[in-house]
């Protein structure tokens, strides 16, 4: 949120108060109000907005990621690791698709991404460690900050880019895409859209600073910002910088206040030009529009309260057909100079059970879905030169049980068809980023159920994202690059083996 305050809100000696500076809470710039810094700390404050100090440029690659965040637990062998030689109740119920990949198999709701495995790298030795739905230990990644990768990522970067003023750290709910869907309703407090702005992008001990912007929708810029001046005297933008000035000159002969000006300059180029577009998918062309459009493949409103699936399966509410929308924007957003995006897509908490939809009918809308999704991003990317710029993660919060039960059960547990909780293997694959594509890495038993390989875990995911993001020789060889709290976990990180 952005508060400008009136004049009338002066501190002793006609001194600008902490508060009447500027407050962007939202956009990154509130930490300058909301940490508490002194006058002379505000040209630290800049460097610490802006990711500007000594050796950045070397340390930082100029990628991007996004993280799609397939929220419930997704299964394993129904989407990236199908066995054969195992019963009904565990072989994949959507069938196996042989993909580009000789010998590499994906579930049968993944064509499109069957055929584009050799821009995929599938990790089948990963989990989560996490079998309830605590899904902040897999978006935490293991930071000591106790705040998400998104949050790491901006404060190694700075929360704004100092060349566009885009936030670098951003979350995509599917409320960004329609505002005014009703997706809450009666439903379980771990997917419910609170649990998600408390935890998706949190930012821990980091500060307000690096938490996650989050879009509600095309005029979301404006309506996150509250302009505490009285509204006719905003009768246009430029009295906005108009304020700004006002602040400058009253400051201008403090030294203590280097760096005004420059957050100042950020704030208006968020407001003229830089951010409110990349929000708006009406700019993009209608062919591409069409290509990531996943509206068509369900009627979602079929799935929530009053629909003829819904069948008072209550955490359905959270299903959307938004996805491919979803992307497009997570896209957009990083050519708009964005370090981070995560992508939320909720309802795969298979269980079966009186809350949730069970594999087969959750796979049958969930799986298509993301196959069309995901395909049309890496062709976009590709197409627009990005592939190697822009890094997408898939994964979840936990995968889930091998074996799909095959009785009805109490209410509450596991039913026909259902899957439970699993914390030793979780779903993740990845494309683009300048990483090693067209490979499989890891190994699972026979059942999917666990590593037989190198097991590896969200700490190596953020190392192989920092390693990604930033030079880890070259962050050891300038310290002063980068935050000291923030390089450790830079240099000291193991990355997934075989992707650099």
């Amino acid at each position: 949120m952005l508060s400008i305050i009136d004049s009338s809100c002066r501190g002793a000696g006609g001194r600008p108060t902490r508060r009447e500076l500027l407050r962007i809470g939202g956009l990154g710039l509130g930490g300058l109000a909301a940490s508490g810094l002194g006058w002379p700390n505000l040209g630290a404050a800049q460097s610490r907005v802006t990711g500007e100090r000594r050796g950045a440029n070397l340390v930082q690659t100029n990628k991007s990621v996004v993280l799609l965040f397939l929220q419930g637990g997704p299964p394993q062998m129904e989407t990236f690791d199908p066995k054969f030689d195992v019963p009904d109740h565990i072989r994949s119920c959507t069938g196996e698709l042989q993909t580009k990949l000789p010998g590499v198999w994906f579930g049968g709701n993944f064509p499109q991404l069957a055929q584009r495995a050799d821009r995929l790298a599938v990790v089948r030795s990963y989990g989560s460690g996490e079998g309830s739905h605590e899904q902040y230990v897999a978006l935490n990644g293991g930071t000591p900050f106790k705040g998400t990768m998104g949050a790491a990522v901006a404060r190694g970067k700075g929360a704004l880019d100092p060349r566009t003023g885009m936030p670098n750290h951003l979350l995509i709910i599917p409320e960004a895409i329609d505002p005014i869907a009703k997706l809450d309703g009666n439903i379980s407090d771990v997917f419910s859209l609170q649990y998600v702005l408390k935890h998706y992008g949190a930012a821990g001990s980091l500060g307000s600073m690096y938490e996650a912007f989050v879009p509600r929708g095309v005029n979301s810029l404006l309506a996150n910002m509250t302009l505490q001046i009285p509204s006719e005297r905003f009768n246009e933008r430029r009295l906005l910088l108009q304020r700004f000035d006002d602040l400058r000159r009253t400051v201008e002969h403090m030294p203590e206040m280097e760096g005004v000006a420059a957050l100042r300059e950020q704030a208006y180029t968020i407001l003229n030009r830089g951010m409110g577009s990349a929000f708006d998918l009406t700019q993009e062309d209608p062919r591409t529009l069409a290509r990531y459009d996943t509206s068509h493949l369900f009627n979602m409103a079929d799935y929530h309260a009053g629909g003829k699936y819904y069948i008072n399966k209550m955490n359905q509410s959270r299903i959307t057909n938004l996805l491919g929308k979803q992307l497009l924007m997570a896209r957009r957003l990083c050519e708009a100079g964005c370090g981070f995006v995560t992508v939320v897509d909720g309802g795969w908490d298979l269980h079966g059970d009186v809350n949730n939809p069970n594999t087969p009918q959750g796979m049958a809308i969930l799986g298509p879905q993301l196959d069309h999704a995901v395909a049309a991003f890496l062709d976009d990317v590709r197409e627009r030169g990005l592939s190697d710029k822009i890094l997408l993660v898939i994964t979840g919060e936990m995968g889930r049980t091998p074996f799909k039960t095959t009785k009805t059960v109490g209410e509450g547990a596991t039913g026909l068809g259902g899957t439970g909780h699993w914390s030793d293997l979780t779903p993740l694959v990845l494309a683009g980023g300048g990483l090693k594509m067209g490979q499989v890495i890891g190994k699972s038993d026979r059942l999917a159920a666990r590593a037989v390989t190198q097991h590896y875990t969200p700490a190596n995911l953020l190392a192989t994202i920092l390693h990604t993001l930033f030079d880890a020789g070259q962050a050891r060889i300038t310290p002063d690059a980068l935050p000291a709290d923030f390089a450790k976990l830079v240099v000291d990180g193991t990355p997934i083996a075989g992707l650099l």
